[in-house]
């Protein structure tokens, strides 16, 4: 994903920015946060469509005799991998992002991710699905309330959580070759984790890139996008992870 320079960031400490009494800065939030929420209100009306109406569901997944996820069709697996080919392509198309352009791609993967989310109304029970959202959405914000709030300078930590991921990333795929007992626990635990600190990384990350750019209108409708998306998939991961961990299976 796109961001903008650390190092100009990493110049604006945290502790030194009375930035909670910002107007300017409450709307900026409340904007990333309106998007993320319309977001997740598509990815969840696209997970619906894919999972309970029978002529999608079976172009995109193959199930049992009642309903059950037994794999993925070609098209299923073209929506599953598309997130990650626009993002890796957007990193190269966009290397000065407008607004317009930057809320395309939140759009975009938004609707991808939620039309292959439709897996998860299929493995898990309905009752299952919903409680689990709403732990996810109750610590999200908390999470990012404390990102918010605190003075503590989380760039450091965020460096961690990164290298985190890779670790993460990589531990995914050897699962699909390898994944003795407790494995698949251990990355959900670990997955949890990280993505419950990139929350508060990143909400820090958007108020420390309001100040940066000073105002500028532009840069800060394309921010708000990009920074809508960072927490976007820091929420639809959590919730995946958290699924893993304590989901009733159907």
């Amino acid at each position: 994903m796109t961001h903008l320079d650390q190092s100009a960031l990493d110049r604006v400490a945290p502790e030194r920015l009375d930035m909670s009494l910002d107007a300017g800065l409450r709307r900026f939030m409340i904007g990333v946060y309106n998007k993320v929420a319309l977001g997740l209100v598509l990815s969840a009306g696209l997970a619906y469509l894919t999972s309970m109406v029978p002529p999608v569901r079976d172009a995109m997944f193959r199930t049992t005799a009642d309903g059950r996820f037994v794999g993925y069709t070609l098209i299923g697996m073209i929506v599953a991998f598309a997130p990650i080919v626009v993002l890796l392509g957007s990193m190269f198309a966009m290397r000065t992002p407008t607004a317009r352009g930057a809320s395309l791609l939140y759009w975009t993967i938004s609707a991808l991710i939620g039309a292959s989310l439709g897996v998860v109304g299929l493995v898990y029970t309905g009752a299952s699905l919903a409680t689990t959202f709403l732990i996810t959405a109750t610590a999200f914000g908390g999470l990012s309330l404390f990102g918010y709030t605190t003075k503590k300078d989380l760039t450091g930590f965020g460096s961690f959580l990164l290298v985190g991921l890779l670790g993460l990333v990589v531990a995914m795929l050897v699962q699909m070759f390898w994944n003795p007992p407790g494995f698949s626990f251990a990355i959900s635990a670990i997955g949890v984790l990280i993505f419950a600190g990139l929350i508060a990384y990143d909400t820090q990350r958007l108020k420390l890139t309001y100040h940066q750019l000073g105002g500028d209108a532009a840069a800060l409708g394309a921010a708000s996008s990009y920074g809508a998306l960072s927490l976007y998939l820091d929420f639809v991961n959590l919730f995946q992870f958290l699924l893993n961990l304590f989901g009733q299976r159907r």
